[in-house]
């Protein structure tokens, strides 16, 4: 399925390289229309504090890593027993494998994708890293709102609608990890799971420690 996003959004030219192009066509074809926009919106959030905090940046690397961030919640790439974040690196980096990327450019995109709910570390490194950390917080809670101008916001919602985000977002990440819940150990998709389910049971970091199998 040929897929053709606007040329540009909010002053952001959207990668049409082949790469790019076929990774749209992944999203388009395993994930949700939901997911697709969310992640455009990403994309977009991404590039534009990029721009305007004049990072050094790749755009086609940001928009592939923004495209397979969420990837990892749909069937086709989850795990039995990973994180939903490592599903969604380990399918970008696959798929990128096959057009022949040096491996810096993977391991970049794999962080980024990776990283990208890991709070107090994301932020400083690369700028592609960095910068999608930021375009997904601004899309799912809003951090750096105000550094949006309202123009571009309602250009961006325009073509890429939040469709009831806020109440949508907390069932759909927990739709691609209930299988997993120990995978939340120790991140803030734990939270989800606290919320989604009664009496939500978390592993606890004190309790690791304190009985573990050392004798002293």
């Amino acid at each position: 399925m040929t897929v053709t996003p606007p040329k540009s959004v909010a002053g952001i030219v959207i990668p049409d390289s082949k790469i790019a192009t076929q990774a749209t066509e992944l999203l388009r074809e395993y994930g949700t229309e939901f997911i697709y926009n969310h992640s455009l919106r990403v994309f977009l959030f991404s590039a534009l504090k990029g721009n305007r905090e004049k990072f050094v940046y790749n755009p086609e690397l940001l928009y592939v890593s923004s495209v397979f961030h969420d990837l990892g919640l749909t069937k086709k790439y989850s795990s039995a027993d990973k994180r939903f974040e490592v599903d969604g690196a380990n399918a970008a980096r696959d798929f990128l494998k096959g057009h022949g990327l040096p491996k810096d450019s993977l391991q970049l995109v794999w962080d980024t994708i990776a990283f990208h709910t890991t709070i107090g570390i994301a932020e400083y490194k690369e700028p592609e890293v960095a910068l999608m950390y930021s375009g997904v917080g601004l899309d799912v809670m809003g951090e750096g709102y105000e550094q949006l101008s309202t123009a571009h916001r309602e250009e961006i919602i325009s073509v890429f609608p939040r469709t009831d985000f806020k109440k949508k977002i907390i069932p759909v990440f927990f739709s691609g990890f209930e299988h997993k819940t120990d995978t939340t150990f120790g991140n803030i998709k734990a939270d989800v799971c606290a919320y989604m389910v009664p009496n939500f049971q978390r592993k606890n970091f004190c309790d690791c420690i304190l009985c573990s199998p050392w004798s002293e």
